[in-house]
């Protein structure tokens, strides 16, 4: 039966379609190469011609990936229309304001600047493209990616209902770009799958179907030992509701059943006695899509992905986290992180390039999700949620 998947109210996308967009972001995890393929199958779930994955690191660098069907939209972009397109300029801003994760065109501009602005009327329509759906996720603190689906002239505006499942695989797409943004790094992209994941400075476990470790690199076993260790080939953690949360997760993915795939999984948060931070746990699936080669055999016998995040000491908290845990969108979780790590209204405004009355208006949505009155609260409740 070809279920569908709705969103409020109004027509669905097929669980079919949703499942195989999926499946396809999680083989990019460890094979970069494979993305615009996976932004393909995201564009094709929203009847979308393409979708642009636009990646920029808090030093500046910055870059892009797209579908095969965009390829000479984009560039035609980058050269001649990036710093007029006024939908990225006001989005920036509206990620901040807009208590969804995810807009359109309708968000950003009127209906006189669809008709008139030489975006849509030069640009857009010279590549037979109208309508935008755009969602930002953050796969490291460090790095901002933004996933923007582009659809056709002739089709209707993205629906709330679209733009509520685009959010859902934005989410994969975050937590597949957990493990692909560090192999894209040009001096492991040389090497083969098994020693660029011994040599990226991530904690990666895989595991089979019977929960065995079979793989580990050097940064997962630099974890154990203080909250995590390795018993009879399997992970374990001291927490026993830890550890069923985690056995959970790797459940969940080496079953990898069609409605497993619909929402994301929060991360998990394993508690040390060395250290006040914890060590931050995601579980990936490993899906069988496309042949492996030699170097990556070994995840022919692995089902699942574990990857361990070690905050550093001091460090501003990872927005994800924080929005995960106390319920925010991205947008509110980045300004808590900023504020909370003690930095001024104004001064994450500026580190965040947005206005600082739209830093202040996040920061009391912040304060009334969270339940705290104060910066001085917000940073407190952080400390004693280990998340700096």
């Amino acid at each position: 039966m070809n279920k569908r998947i709705y969103c409020c109210s109004g027509a669905g996308v097929t669980t079919n379609q949703f499942v195989r967009a999926v499946e396809a972001i999680y083989e990019a995890a460890a094979h970069p190469s494979c993305w615009p393929d996976a932004l393909q199958a995201i564009a094709d779930v929203l009847d979308g011609v393409g979708t642009v994955l636009l990646w920029r690191r808090d030093d500046g660098r910055y870059g892009t990936i797209v579908s095969p069907t965009l390829l000479e939209a984009q560039e035609d972009f980058q050269k001649n229309w990036w710093q007029h397109d006024i939908r990225s300029i006001r989005g920036l801003e509206q990620r901040y304001v807009r208590r969804e994760e995810a807009f359109t065109d309708r968000h950003l501009v009127s209906q006189e600047e669809i008709e008139q602005h030489p975006i849509y009327t030069q640009f857009l329509a010279r590549h037979g493209l109208k309508w935008c759906a755009a969602a930002s996720i953050s796969p490291d603190p460090l790095i901002d990616v933004w996933l923007s689906v582009q659809r056709a002239k002739d089709k209707n505006a993205f629906s709330d209902d679209e733009l509520a499942v685009l959010q859902r695989l934005a989410r994969h797409a975050e937590n597949s770009l957990r493990l692909s943004s560090r192999l894209f790094d040009a001096e492991l992209s040389r090497q083969g799958l098994s020693e660029a994941l011994s040599r990226v400075n991530m904690a990666v476990a895989a595991v089979d179907s019977l929960k065995r470790v079979v793989f580990s690199n050097a940064a997962a076993d630099a974890l154990l030992g203080d909250g995590l260790q390795i018993l009879n080939a399997r992970l374990r953690v001291a927490n026993s509701h830890v550890q069923a949360l985690l056995d959970a997760a790797i459940d969940r993915m080496i079953a990898a059943a069609p409605g497993d795939f619909l929402d994301v999984a929060k991360p998990i948060l394993v508690q040390r006695e060395k250290r006040d931070r914890p060590i931050v746990l995601y579980v990936l699936p490993i899906t069988e899509r496309g042949p492996l080669d030699i170097e990556s055999d070994f995840l022919m016998h692995a089902r699942a992905i574990v990857l361990g995040v070690d905050p550093s000491a001091g460090a501003q908290a990872d927005p994800t986290v924080v929005r995960d845990l106390l319920g925010l969108t991205l947008g509110e979780a980045r300004v808590a992180a900023l504020v909370g790590a003690g930095l001024t209204p104004a001064a994450a405004a500026q580190k965040l390039g947005i206005a600082e009355g739209t830093a202040r208006v996040v920061l009391k949505r912040v304060f009334s999700k969270a339940g705290v009155s104060r910066q001085s609260e917000l940073a407190t409740l952080l400390t004693r949620l280990a998340l700096r």
